[in-house]
């Protein structure tokens, strides 16, 4: 194994803070070469598809990379603007917010830069730059609220296989779930607020989070239970009492049993109930998406209406809003803490190191 040089490194820099957001990914473009491109990457990770390698490859490479990117495609038009995809646009947008707050601002030492998991900007570019630029401890921040072995765990692996090759490892610190972080809750449900006094509050609310196969439950993903952490959490700040929201899970794909109750059928249901108005909030996207903006608001939202429904609010994701800057750079600080003392940056310390290295024969270049 060839491992990476440092020729960057100079014994007397400052020790500086890197922070890495690290979102899901998107394609580059709504084309199908581009589609097709990222949907091999985010299918061949085996977080995503738990079976051998083998058949799942057969099967990824004969047939859905056939089939899926044009119907993919077409979906993510309806979805892109002019500035590209929406999840990239707006998590460039949170990341720039951080960098101008002002607790971070003001430490000259702390860099924030964003990744994607799949697709671009990639994690090792990242990873790179932060190596190139001295950082030696780095906090990874998944923007991902509840914590699932295929959404942060394998952001945990792919963190893991870049620095591995690393002859200077840094001091890492990897968040894995803030479910319940109260600044999150506080965010949402203030958001939920805004919107009800934009809107009249509906007769339910209905939480929609991104499914998973339940065996994953089953064999002990906590993601479940985090959902409904969450929601239950976030109820209780609106003072709703149980029988005024509910909480589902979408986007299932394949012919496995997924998390239950399932988002398209519980919205099926209330229409046909009588329940004719809903909101609609997704807790677990930080940014709105495909899996927002076309399954939810476009595509539940037709389904909901042909069953009987009359009025259907989707309440936009967190997105780039102040409460959520607020709550991901209280996170981030928290993630932090200890790190940022300035006295092992003091100017003595970093003469005293400087000089110590330049008077030792070993560090000459031979």
């Amino acid at each position: 194994m060839k491992y990476k040089s440092d020729e960057n490194y100079s014994h007397g820099d400052e020790r500086k803070i890197g922070i890495l957001l690290v979102n899901l990914g998107t394609p580059d473009a709504p084309t199908t070469s581009a589609v097709r491109k990222y949907l091999a990457e985010f299918l061949a990770d085996p977080r995503i598809v738990e079976i051998p390698r083998i058949i799942w490859w057969l099967i990824l490479n004969l047939i859905i990379l056939n089939i899926r990117p044009k119907k993919s495609r077409d979906l993510y038009k309806k979805v892109w603007i002019e500035d590209g995809s929406p999840l990239l646009v707006t998590s460039k947008k949170i990341v720039k917010k951080l960098k101008n707050s002002k607790n971070i601002i003001s430490n000259k030492n702390l860099s924030i830069d964003l990744a994607m998991r799949y697709g671009n900007p990639s994690i090792k570019k990242a990873l790179d730059n932060f190596k190139n630029n001295n950082i030696n401890k780095l906090a990874i921040i998944p923007m991902f609220p509840q914590y699932s072995a295929a959404t942060t765990a394998s952001i945990f692996d792919k963190i893991s296989s870049e620095i591995k090759l690393w002859r200077n490892i840094p001091d890492v610190r990897f968040l894995s779930t803030y479910h319940d972080e109260l600044s999150y809750i506080l965010a949402c449900a203030e958001k939920i607020k805004i919107f009800w006094k934009s809107k009249s509050k509906s007769k339910k609310l209905v939480f929609s989070f991104h499914g998973l196969p339940q065996v994953n439950l089953h064999k002990g993903d906590p993601y479940h239970c985090y959902c409904h952490k969450t929601a239950r959490l976030i109820a209780n700040e609106l003072n709703l009492n149980e029988d005024e929201y509910v909480v589902t899970f979408q986007s299932r794909f394949g012919k496995q049993v997924w998390l239950q109750p399932y988002t398209d059928e519980i919205l099926t249901g209330l229409a046909k109930d009588g329940i004719d108005s809903i909101d609609i909030f997704c807790p677990g996207f930080l940014c709105d998406c495909l899996e927002t903006l076309e399954e939810i608001n476009m595509q539940s939202r037709e389904n909901y209406i042909l069953s009987g429904g009359k009025i259907f609010n989707y309440i936009p994701a967190l997105n780039d809003c102040d409460e959520n800057i607020s709550s991901m750079e209280k996170i981030i600080l928290r993630e932090i803490s200890g790190w940022s003392d300035n006295s092992i940056n003091s100017n003595d310390n970093l003469k005293m190191t400087k000089q110590l290295y330049d008077k030792h024969a070993y560090n000459k270049k031979i």
